[in-house]
């Protein structure tokens, strides 16, 4: 394992401070607009502004990284994703919010571009395993620790938006230094959705679930959190615990799901999370503060995984040297889905109330299940189909990019 990541070492460094910084802004933004009295639904389209900036960049990050080269495009990235938290904490309104969200999702979008393909392009068959089982474990963990930084200051005050500057600054340091050599361009790969809908339906519907709840959740679960006790540790241990869940949630059913149709296994976890999302929007008041952050793990265990499933299940069909295109239009449909997500949830959230976020998540499990059911009832095949073999989709905790070049090059 060591020698596997010795080459990215100083990579894996610095996506940690990146993540640890990008958690600790994701919580404390919607918190800090929930104390400003912001409306629940503005919380939610700025929610939407980031993701739409995520597409935007996952559609354009390649053409920024053939032009100037990874290191230079990490480097700007960074510079300006630091940027966008100071700006938050110095002019607090909601208009503004919305278009420094849209920015900070394009950046972030291409910094994911950057991490993947040079990890892949530094990695081999051999050894690819370990260092991505190394990245997605400094991914989970970062992440819970940037949401117990809300526990630092004030949320009311600069010092967190300082914070998350600071370490998304921080992050730049090891990578431009780096002596690693760097990846190869990124070549243009065309999207085609017409493929990608007769290919896989499941897949494709799959992803755009999760977008559209995985997208509301990270947007609008602070809100809850809050409004639920109105303590801002509690919602720190909250997000903690969901962030846990998930990657405790994608390995057992990640193998599951390489040992039997994965559509079962998705209409499982869908079903699932109709359940989990009932009791948290009926029960919720009931529960005491473990109750909610056990809860919390469990919807995470279930509702992250779907996108990895959704993701593999698409590549069992994919033809070879299409799964870069395949793997880039289902992130683009998680992005599709994370735009309205927020919207849709925060109307609902503004009409009823807060818990009515997880009445919202439990519609769209339960549709996708019944879809799901329904597909593999009338198009049941009578030849087993040849596994991809898992891999956590990173998208399915805030939308990592799935794009690796080398999958290019993969045969039959």
């Amino acid at each position: 394992m060591i020698r596997a990541i010795a080459p990215v070492a100083a990579l894996l460094f610095g996506t940690a401070i990146l993540l640890t910084g990008q958690g600790l802004q994701g919580t404390l933004l919607p918190v800090r607009a929930t104390l400003e009295e912001f409306s629940t639904i503005s919380i939610g389209l700025m929610g939407g502004a980031y993701f739409l900036g995520f597409t935007y960049g996952c559609w354009k990050g390649a053409e920024l990284i053939r032009g100037a080269g990874h290191v230079r495009v990490f480097a700007a990235m960074t510079a300006v994703a630091s940027a966008t938290p100071l700006l938050h904490g110095l002019w607090v309104n909601p208009w503004l919010w919305g278009s420094l969200r849209f920015v900070s999702g394009f950046c972030f979008a291409v910094l994911y571009l950057v991490i993947e393909s040079w990890l892949n392009e530094r990695s081999t068959n051999e050894n690819r395993g370990s260092i991505f089982s190394a990245y997605i474990l400094i991914n989970m963990t970062v992440l819970g620790v940037g949401q117990q930084m809300l526990l630092f200051y004030d949320p009311l005050n600069l010092n967190l938006f300082a914070l998350a500057s600071v370490l998304v600054s921080l992050a730049a340091v090891p990578v431009v230094l780096s002596k690693s050599e760097t990846p190869r361009a990124i070549e243009e790969t065309k999207l085609n959705f017409r493929y990608l809908y007769r290919n896989s339906t499941v897949g494709m519907l799959g992803s755009m679930a999760c977008g559209l709840t995985n997208g509301s959740f990270w947007t609008l679960a602070p809100v809850f959190s809050v409004a639920y006790s109105g303590d801002i540790s509690l919602t720190a241990h909250f997000m903690t615990a969901v962030v846990f869940g998930g990657a405790l949630g994608q390995w057992p059913l990640g193998w599951l799901s390489d040992r039997i149709d994965r559509r079962i296994v998705l209409a499982g976890i869908s079903v699932a999370g109709v359940i989990i999302a009932a009791i948290m929007w009926l029960m919720a008041e009931e529960f005491s503060d473990i109750g909610i952050i056990s809860m919390g793990a469990m919807w995470g265990a279930i509702a992250f995984p779907v996108y990895s499933i959704s993701v593999a299940h698409a590549n069992d069909r994919a033809d070879a040297g299409n799964f870069v295109m395949v793997s880039a239009g289902l992130l683009l449909m998680y992005g599709v889905g994370a735009i309205i997500g927020p919207f849709i949830a925060s109307a609902m959230m503004t009409y009823g109330t807060p818990d009515y976020l997880f009445l919202f998540t439990g519609i769209v499990h339960l549709l996708l299940a019944l879809y799901v059911v329904t597909r593999s009832l009338l198009r049941s095949q009578a030849s087993e189909i040849q596994h991809t073999p898992f891999s956590d989709a990173l998208a399915s905790t805030q939308t990592r990019s799935q794009i690796y070049e080398d999958e290019l090059e993969r045969e039959n």
